[in-house]
């Protein structure tokens, strides 16, 4: 049964609820530290007690990763919203000349976006192979999270208070979408005694802001299949939404597996159209979980450094849905967690980083080679989606925005990405000194 039909079926059997008591929450990652009073995640608490000495543990944060949600800003929005990029976009050649000494002798698998937005009136583009695409990996989770903010759009179309409450306020409990998964997430104790990591296992509970931060922070595909699957139940269920656990359950057993392909497609592939993107270069069409993929069966994903670039050109224009969504979902962007991958490189300390990353290798059979994570031999894809906003003493910040995306066979080209981060912060200062 299609999910207009299932929400008409369900009827009055939809409940206020598909879980009890929050029992746990999200790991370092993204989300302003002074966010909790609104948001309700635990996460932000907890690590703001560790810095100040008020909970055990360890954090070290770069100055860049503590600024207050009030510093985040939209720095397109309202300023120049009609900007875009196409294949006629002009390449800046100075910044072109730099990508391409920094980037262009490296390994041919590199595509590349650069979008220089310091001054927004006059934002500067450089690419390499931005139209050559792979397979995006985790940071397709970008789109999983547009269509949740799309949902609650439908649902509450000039109500975001609406939207607060839901995504606070309702409590969804793991359960087998989430098998198997490795990420580790950082529980909160009850009493607030402190915090353990671990992966996320059937029967935890967080709020549903709290799985959208498991899914962008620690980029945790268990929560990247739960946040997916309930895009599909609010999709399908409407005011109706959250359920029972009988009702959902229903939905995906009397649902065709056919029409639950077209529904977690449409629910994904719709607000990334209607944003002005290229939905044939930018989509996601698989979970992130083996069970997931057999309860929901998937198609290929793809995504284009240019069409990465594009989506957070929108995001800063406040184009991803509307201003307050592309909003929210900055800060879920706004990495304070231990940097990694491109956001590593030291030089970027001061920097505001927005970041997403992406990883995805295969191994075949060869002699003398041994399979191992990040070293796969078949493909071994790592993307790196950024924000980066350096102060300027005197100045607007240093602003741009960044898709990398490589397939450098049998080595972990974490390193790398963090290099060609350091070479590309030096170029800005040099062109905005």
């Amino acid at each position: 049964m299609t999910g207009k039909a299932f929400r008409l079926a369900a009827g009055l059997a939809m409940g206020a609820g598909a879980a009890s008591v929050l029992a746990a929450a999200k790991a370092p990652g993204a989300y302003p530290l002074d966010g909790y009073d609104r948001t309700g995640i635990r996460r932000l608490r907890a690590y703001r007690m560790i810095m100040d000495g008020d909970m055990p543990g360890r954090l070290r944060l770069p100055p860049g990763a503590r600024l207050p949600t009030a510093a985040i800003q939209l720095r397109m929005a309202g300023i120049n919203e009609a900007y875009d990029i196409g294949p006629d976009t002009p390449r800046d050649p100075v910044l072109q000349a730099a990508l391409e000494r920094i980037v262009g002798r490296r390994d041919p698998s590199y595509r590349v976006a650069l979008l220089d937005i310091t001054d927004p009136v006059a934002p500067r583009y450089a690419a390499i192979r931005p139209d050559e695409g792979y397979i995006p990996g985790s940071v397709g989770k970008l789109l999983v999270m547009t269509g949740l903010f799309q949902e609650l759009h439908d649902r509450f179309p000039g109500d975001t208070a609406g939207r607060i409450a839901l995504l606070r306020q309702t409590m969804i409990t793991a359960d087998r979408f989430v098998l198997p998964n490795s990420h580790e997430v950082p529980v909160v104790r009850d009493d607030w005694g402190g915090v353990s990591h671990r992966s996320v296992r059937i029967g935890d509970t967080f709020s549903l802001w709290e799985w959208v931060d498991h899914m962008i922070s620690p980029s945790s595909n268990a929560a990247g299949a739960m946040v997916w699957k309930h895009v599909m139940l609010l999709d399908a269920l409407g005011a109706g939404y959250p359920p029972t656990a009988d009702v959902e359950a229903r939905y995906f057993a009397e649902t065709p597996k056919p029409a639950l392909t077209e529904a977690s497609i449409r629910v994904l592939d719709g607000p990334v159209a209607a944003a002005g993107l290229d939905t044939a270069r930018l989509h996601i069409r698989t979970f992130f979980t083996a069970t997931g993929s057999r309860i929901v069966p998937g198609r290929s994903s793809l995504a284009t450094p240019a069409q990465l670039v594009r989506w957070l050109l929108k995001l800063e224009q406040g184009k991803i849905v509307d201003r307050w969504s592309s909003m929210e979902m900055k800060r879920l962007l706004y990495f304070t967690r231990r940097r990694y991958r491109y956001a590593a490189a030291t030089i970027l300390e001061s920097a505001a980083v927005f970041f997403k990353s992406g990883s995805l290798y295969r191994c075949r059979p060869e002699p003398d080679y041994r399979c191992g994570q990040y070293r796969g031999n078949a493909e071994n894809l790592m993307h790196s989606v950024a924000i980066v906003e350096s102060p300027r003493e005197g100045g607007r910040p240093r602003v741009y925005l960044i898709s990398m995306m490589s397939n450098i066979l049998k080595n972990n080209s974490a390193t790398e990405h963090a290099e060609i981060a350091a070479q590309i912060e030096r170029t800005m200062r040099e062109i905005h000194p």
